[in-house]
């Protein structure tokens, strides 16, 4: 049954908040960074991101990376009313809306907001199809041109909740991991067929970080040059967001880059 009192919604938020905060200060976490500064709680980070990562994984940079400057674009669907709470209290900003159907109000409000904060999207959500990412995020790069920053998660062995994401619930105490892509590039005045090119690239690319930090988890080998991932709230972000950034590198270099280090870390046959 779906919950429309405020009061209702206002109540449950601030439930769900508190368990995911305690239930997520659990864990155990890591982060593989191809570049750390498009952490927006780096001390050299510059430059607005768009910020993407799997629906089914919103837990992870939803408790770690609030109060870093950076507004979350969820549906406007009354099932992402609690989750528009929950962001909110966890230091979050929020755009309602969709970067096509029915988006224009929202596309006017990422770009307002861009000119000072960071962007962050499920490019798969908010109903899927599962790890298939929507052009949306592809064509805010390009239209605004802000970079895209892919994050790949994965919990040691979570549960996993019958939607259509199989959302994933990490269990306490176990061990959770990130890995990150460098900052992309997307060339403005993209046609329909370069358009198309950076999404599906953009998908193989979130998809493999997703899978390579799944493994990462379940296997708790120690990387080199890894760090630990912490809540780091950034008073840093707030103006870093508006300062200009370094280029980003293309998607080619990223995708030659991330297959060679998935097949360096690859067991010898």
């Amino acid at each position: 049954m779906k919950l429309q009192s405020p009061i209702a919604i206002g109540a449950t938020s601030l439930v769900a908040t508190a368990t995911i905060s305690q239930w997520m200060s659990t864990l155990d976490y890591a982060v593989d960074y191809r570049d750390p500064t498009v952490d927006p709680v780096h001390p050299h980070y510059r430059g607005a991101k768009i910020f993407v990562f799997w629906h089914e994984n919103i837990l992870m940079p939803l408790v770690l990376r609030g109060h870093s400057n950076t507004a979350m674009l969820l549906s406007r669907h009354t099932d992402a009313n609690i989750l528009d709470r929950v962001a909110r209290m966890m230091g979050f900003g929020v755009v309602r809306g969709s970067t096509f159907h029915g988006g224009s109000a929202a596309l006017r409000e990422l770009a307002e907001r861009a000119k000072r904060s960071n962007l962050t999207i499920t490019p798969d959500g908010p109903r899927g199809p599962r790890r298939r990412l929507a052009a949306g995020c592809v064509f805010l790069a390009s239209t605004l041109q802000i970079p895209i920053v892919a994050m790949g998660f994965g919990y040691q062995k979570p549960w996993r909740l019958r939607t259509w994401d199989r959302f994933a619930i990490p269990r306490p105490w176990s061990r959770a991991r990130a890995v990150v892509s460098r900052a992309i590039t997307v060339p403005p005045q993209l046609d329909r067929e370069a358009v198309e090119y950076h999404r599906v690239g953009i998908e193989k690319l979130l998809t493999r970080l997703s899978d390579e930090a799944e493994v990462w988890a379940t296997s708790g080998e120690q990387r080199e040059g890894s760090l630990r991932l912490r809540r780091e709230p950034s008073r840093l972000a707030t103006h870093a967001a508006c300062l200009p950034g370094p280029p980003g590198v293309s998607l080619a270099d990223e995708l030659g880059e991330a297959t060679a280090i998935r097949l360096a870390q690859a067991p010898a046959a």
